[in-house]
């Protein structure tokens, strides 16, 4: 298995006066990235690590890789381009670059989980619950289902050669990742409806996305928090300091 870690350039946010990547952002003195790094490296069956960003700013990175690739303009294009660098049929593990509460624990249960399902796509979900229990407080955006309360993860495993297909399509959700509006045209109105509404199952939006991006798509429960705790704002980036120096 390979990963890909993704660290490309902010382009505006709550953190963009502490760097222009999120990767070299310093948590007790320490790149953010590193967190990431350090966690992929003890989990023995990932076989190389390539990183996607400003390949000047990540130039500290060069003897920590496998390989530095030249980002592109969106993340959908970092994603495609960062995955060619692995043979095809190879699983890929693709993270972000500001979960640096992540460990080798967490990371080794959702691939476990992910490669039962026989999915080409697998994606971490975490209850509400869990993450109360962990960081009590603590706010993050959460889908309200039939199956209970989640939020999404910020790693996900797929087969290297399925990445460009599905792209072409998952770069819309992307770019209308904040327009509900535009996301209601793809997915379809009633769909949308139901989501609100708490409705939906997790059967039912991983048949949907199936069928979307012609993959077979599947929603992993996460029981580690820190595998959807991300550090997008100046609250999150206090909580990493105290987690990652012992305090909580």
């Amino acid at each position: 298995m390979n990963a890909l870690i993704l660290a490309g350039k902010q382009a505006d946010g709550p953190l963009r006066d502490l760097g222009v990547s999120k990767a070299m952002i310093k948590i007790n003195g320490k790149e953010m990235i590193l967190y990431v790094l350090e966690a992929l490296k003890a989990v023995e069956y990932i076989d190389r690590i390539a990183v996607v960003g400003d390949a000047k700013d990540l130039a500290f990175l060069k003897n920590k890789v496998d390989v530095i690739v030249e980002q592109e303009y969106s993340m959908a294009e970092n994603i495609v381009k960062g995955a060619q660098e692995f043979p095809e049929d190879e699983e890929l593990l693709v993270l972000t670059c500001d979960i640096p509460m992540i460990t080798p624990e967490a990371i080794k249960d959702f691939v476990q989980k992910a490669r039962a399902t026989g999915a080409d796509f697998n994606y971490p979900i975490v209850r509400r619950e869990d993450n109360d229990t962990r960081y009590p407080g603590v706010h993050r955006t959460y889908v309200r289902i039939r199956d209970g309360t989640f939020t999404g993860g910020n790693i996900v495993l797929v087969r290297a050669g399925i990445v460009k297909k599905a792209m072409e399509r998952a770069k819309y959700f992307l770019a209308y990742r904040k327009k509900p509006w535009m996301l209601a045209k793809i997915l379809g109105v009633s769909f949308v409806v139901k989501l609100l509404l708490g409705m939906l199952t997790i059967k039912e939006l991983e048949n949907r996305v199936s069928d979307l991006f012609g993959i077979k798509a599947k929603a992993v429960i996460s029981a580690y928090p820190e595998i959807g705790t991300d550090v997008d704002k100046k609250s999150d980036l206090e909580l990493a300091q105290k987690v990652l120096a012992g305090g909580i």
